[in-house]
């Protein structure tokens, strides 16, 4: 291996998916020095897109920083974490499974003892009532390890992202550093639309309507959703989705497997089979993923990892505001 540069940050990258938050701290200046996911599927988009990264197909409960002492005193730990449910909602066997990733994230701090934290996860966990035993939880555990703290939510489509898509944001520090963090601001003053993030991609088998239909796409996508992992197919998300997903023209219930061609016929007065459906590639578009991201595995799969990737964009919006307050 060749000579780190002293310029770039050190992390260690927790439930990495298929990289999006890890990308974006790429592009901020930080190079992961493991990077750790319980699915064979999103190690292999890893790998496909950064040979270099060491990924690591790991359970974070299973796993111990004192066999990986590389991770020791990084600069930052980071983690795009499963959708937490607040605590009265906690009944399935997932929503619980996903609270305890949570508490192994901060728990991981004892062994590796980072810089800076930030754990990425639904707005609820910041600004909602039913969230505040897991709030509570959280603080008392950084305040104990020595780490200042601090909540705030971002939205993806102020950062670049053709999404609306709110993010629950914590950030923690040693030392004096929080005091130097400063929340990264929109850096977007008109959100990208889903139009003109699709139009190239939605002309490329020669589909006349294309224009047509990206003039009305006007706004910036709904939330993307992932879905459970255990069940149901790929689609854009629950029916109110759905709705704002066909109020554009597009089908909603179901992911495609290729752009519609020149002969397609586009017209939503006939319900789903008027409109077509997004394909993975497109889906990655919205999400932040530049065109270049290789996502691996089946249809299903891929979609899975898209729509919990956290965008790429504010990853980089974040690791910016970060590193500027390690760096003084």
């Amino acid at each position: 291996m060749g000579t780190r540069n002293p310029e770039r940050l050190r992390s260690l990258d927790i439930c990495s998916g298929a990289g999006g938050l890890a990308l974006g701290l790429e592009q901020a200046g930080f190079d992961p020095v493991l990077l750790l996911d319980n699915r064979d599927v999103a190690c292999r988009t890893l790998r496909a897109n950064r040979p270099s990264w060491n990924v690591h197909e790991t359970n974070l409960l299973d796993f111990d920083p004192a066999e990986h002492k590389q991770t020791y005193d990084v600069d930052l730990l980071s983690a795009g974490l499963p959708r937490v449910k607040a605590t009265a909602t906690v009944a399935r066997r997932d929503s619980k499974a996903e609270l305890e990733l949570l508490k192994a994230a901060i728990y991981l701090l004892h062994g590796v003892q980072p810089r800076a934290v930030l754990i990425e996860n639904v707005p609820d966990l910041v600004t909602n009532p039913a969230y505040r035993p897991i709030r509570a939880y959280l603080e008392e555990e950084l305040s104990h390890l020595g780490y200042g703290h601090r909540w705030f939510v971002l939205n993806a489509a102020d950062h670049g992202v053709p999404q609306t898509r709110r993010q629950g944001i914590l950030v923690a520090f040693k030392g004096d550093a929080l005091d130097r963090f400063v929340e990264p601001t929109p850096t977007t003053p008109h959100p990208r639309t889903v139009g003109e993030t699709l139009l190239e991609s939605m002309s490329a088998r020669g589909w006349t309507d294309a224009e047509k239909w990206a003039a009305q796409a006007d706004k910036p996508a709904p939330t993307l959703v992932g879905g459970s992992w255990e069940r149901g197919g790929a689609d854009l998300g629950p029916t109110g989705s759905k709705q704002a997903w066909a109020r554009m023209g597009v089908d909603g219930g179901t992911v495609a497997d290729r752009v519609p061609d020149k002969d397609f016929r586009w017209d939503p007065a006939l319900g789903r089979p008027g409109m077509m459906p997004l394909t993975v590639a497109q889906a990655a578009l919205l999400q932040g993923f530049p065109s270049t991201w290789r996502i691996e595995g089946r249809k299903t799969a891929m979609y899975r990892q898209v729509g919990h990737a956290s965008p790429p964009p504010v990853g980089r919006a974040l690791g910016t505001a970060i590193a500027a307050a390690l760096r003084g």
